[in-house]
């Protein structure tokens, strides 16, 4: 299914839902960027061979975010979209991008690579720094979603204004990401019928599972009206992971939703992912469960542990007091800061 058409409903009244799987994007995250390219490869090839609809690739924080602050990627952005298009034979090709991090040099360069569907990102209330991004890809005829992080942090009328501006910059899609794995699915269900009501495009969902609610949130968002879920093989991703692929899909056809992918196919792709991708499958730890409740960004969790381990601080002291300062991608230095001021007993 495009994601740019809308779900024809199937003889129970259920439609079809794409599923977009960014492992080897969120996944990055967990394994410090440090994916190389007959891992990527692998895992590309058994998605593509499983039917899964787009394998989103690249570093965590999506194109161009490869620095000493994100953390350093093992291959170039043109090395990783070089492989990966070479492995897909079925599936899109996707890409994610966070203005600031990315710029339109990137996006050419993904563009010369055969991308499929390009993402742009911002915070949850900054939709409008998506607009040249988007506005260039639409010129440039590449399909383009709008999608907002940490969406926990704005309330459904807000989130569903942000969307409706997406929209009117070129946004073919629309998508709300539950960055810091902090939404239980009355949330999701409250967020996606206000965004529903305020767009005519496809509208995306991307859970994360710190308070183990990936699949149930999933499971809200479609129910409410969401035509497109990501989700990571094994839940390959940042924090606790994502939502869990390999479950959500039979879970979502047992329902009575279509996703076109073979189940057989996709449970060796997990199984590829788990044994070449990572070095075990994420987890909710007690540091997973404290960032999911301070809705502190999930890609933070290796940072907090090293730093905390590093200053001789509490990391979940450092999770709550980023939730309070209401800390968001790309303000990594605020860890530092954090776990400074713990050490030295500046923080109540």
């Amino acid at each position: 299914m495009n994601p740019s058409t809308p779900a024809e409903p199937s003889a129970d009244g259920r439609g079809d839902v794409l599923i977009h799987d960014p492992s080897l994007r969120d996944g990055h995250h967990a394994v410090r960027h440090q994916l190389g390219a007959e891992q990527l490869r692998a895992y590309a090839e058994a998605a593509d061979a499983a039917g899964v609809p787009v394998v989103e690739v690249g570093h965590g924080n999506g194109l161009g975010a490869s620095s000493l602050q994100a953390g350093q990627a093992r291959l170039s952005d043109d090395e990783m979209l070089a492989v990966v298009r070479e492995a897909l034979t079925r599936s899109r090709m996707g890409v994610f991008m966070l203005p600031g991090w990315g710029t339109t040099a990137n996006l050419r360069k993904a563009i010369a690579h055969g991308v499929d569907v390009v993402r742009i990102g911002t915070h949850c209330t900054e939709s409008d720094l998506a607009e040249r991004h988007l506005g260039f890809l639409l010129e440039a005829g590449v399909e383009a979603q709008g999608v907002l992080l940490m969406s926990h942090m704005a309330p459904p009328e807000r989130l569903a204004k942000e969307c409706a501006q997406l929209v009117s910059y070129g946004a073919s899609a629309v998508g709300i990401f539950d960055s810091a794995g902090h939404y239980l699915p009355d949330d999701v269900t409250e967020r996606i019928t206000a965004i529903r009501a305020a767009v005519d495009v496809p509208v995306a969902f991307h859970g994360h599972n710190n308070l183990g609610m990936a699949v149930a949130n999933s499971v809200a968002a479609v129910a409410a009206g969401a035509t497109t879920l990501d989700a990571c093989a094994r839940g390959f991703g940042a924090g606790a992971g994502n939502t869990q692929l390999e479950v959500l899909v039979p879970v979502l056809e047992r329902m009575g939703y279509r996703t076109g992918i073979d189940l057989y196919g996709l449970l060796d792709a997990a199984d590829i992912a788990e044994r070449h991708l990572m070095p075990a499958p994420p987890t909710i730890d007690s540091v997973a469960v404290v960032s999911g409740l301070a809705g502190v960004f999930s890609g933070f969790k290796t940072r907090v542990l090293d730093i905390s381990r590093r200053e001789g601080v509490d990391p979940r002291d450092v999770f709550f007091e980023l939730g309070r300062r209401q800390a968001v991608a790309g303000q990594e230095d605020l860890i530092v800061d954090v776990a400074l001021g713990l050490r030295q007993g500046r923080l109540d």
